[in-house]
This record gives C-alpha cells, structure tokens and sequence, in this order.
C-alpha cells in the first residue's frame, strides 16, 4: 500500500510539472506566434505529443488554459506593476499593454470562441480583471493624474481597442497612441500632458 501510494505522488508530481511546463511553453510560442502548433508546443515543453494531449485534449483547451492563468497572474501583479513603473499613469498603460498580448492569444482560437466553455473561461476573468482596473484607477487618482470618478467596467470597455491593433512594433505604436488619447480623457482637469509624455521611463 505504502509503495502504491508513494508511486502515485510520484506520478501526480510529475503530471503537475509536465502541465506547467506545457503552459510555460504555450504562454512563449502562443505570444510570438498565435498559430504555433501543438507540436512544436509539446517540443519545447520536453513532453511528448500523448503527455501534451492527455492534459489538453484539443488546441482550443490548451489556449483557454494560458489565457486564464496569465490573466490571474496579470491580476495578482498590479501592486508589482505599480511598484515598477515611474508613475501610476505608466503603470496603468503598461499593465493594459500585457492584457492586450494576453487576449490576442484567446484571440487565436477564432470560432472556438463562440463555444460555451470558452465564454464561460473569458466570463469567469471579467470581475477579478475590473478589480484590477479599478486598482489601478485609484493609484492613479491618488497621484493626482486621473479624475475620480470613473467606472472601472466603462474605461475596460473603452480599453478593447488594445485588442483590435496589430501585433508587432507598430500595432504597439499605435496602441500607446490610443492610450495617450484615453489618458488623456480622463486626466483630471489641467493635467493633459502632451502626447506620449506619461510614457517617460516607461518600460
């Protein structure tokens, strides 16, 4: 009994580290390319093709399963994201900038999109994603840079156009364009800076 018990911690042990190796590996190749193959997936995850299916039995399983992780991670860094950058401003543009590349990988699942296991995964991040936002917001009315006032659900949905741009160097020109203009929305009165300038020091 002690042996079987002991041969089944170890096969759990490595079934959780073969999984988290898997979404490490999906979470690269998915953000440098939403079209890489399972295959090619399972290659720099180390696992063969039947470990990688055993645990996400379909492309569109393994997507949700990135997705949902990197947005709680995305969520739990806030105070980290604020603590990194020069201002809240530049927090706030930096921390949208990484959900933008985090849904562009949800994007990759296309019509898969429409299933209801996918609705319900996008669903279940709607609340923790708004409390994020909301924390952001207050860091930065708190500095004086954003009026209050503002609804975190209304500036999350004014924020979508992050996931309509382009990847690469330009679409993440453009995109911090339109942050200006948003920030520069809902500046609190006589803070409008000139375009890009909350940008400063931003990385």
């Amino acid at each position: 009994m002690a042996e079987a018990s002991t041969t089944y911690k170890t096969q759990r042990a490595a079934a959780v580290r073969n999984r988290a190796a898997i979404l490490a590996a999906a979470h690269e190749l998915l953000g440098a390319d939403p079209a890489a193959s399972m295959n090619e997936i399972a290659k720099k995850a180390e696992v063969g093709a039947g470990t990688l299916y055993r645990h996400f039995p379909s492309r569109e399983e393994l997507i949700l399963a990135v997705y949902q992780q990197d947005i709680e991670k995305l969520v739990k860094s806030v105070d980290a994201v604020l603590a990194a950058q020069p201002s809240a401003v530049a927090a706030f543009a930096a921390w949208f900038e990484t959900l933008a590349a985090y849904v562009r990988v949800k994007h990759g699942l296309g019509e898969a999109l429409h299933t209801a296991a996918a609705q319900n995964a996008v669903n279940a991040t709607y609340a923790p994603v708004t409390a994020a936002v909301a924390r952001l917001l207050d860091a930065c009315v708190a500095e004086g840079s954003v009026a209050p006032g503002h609804d975190p659900a209304d500036v999350l949905l004014i924020m979508g156009f992050l996931w309509r741009v382009s990847p690469g160097e330009e679409g993440i020109a453009q995109g911090r364009r339109l942050i200006t203009i948003v920030l520069d929305g809902i500046r609190t009165p006589g803070e409008v800076q000139p375009q890009a300038s909350f940008l400063r020091g931003f990385h």
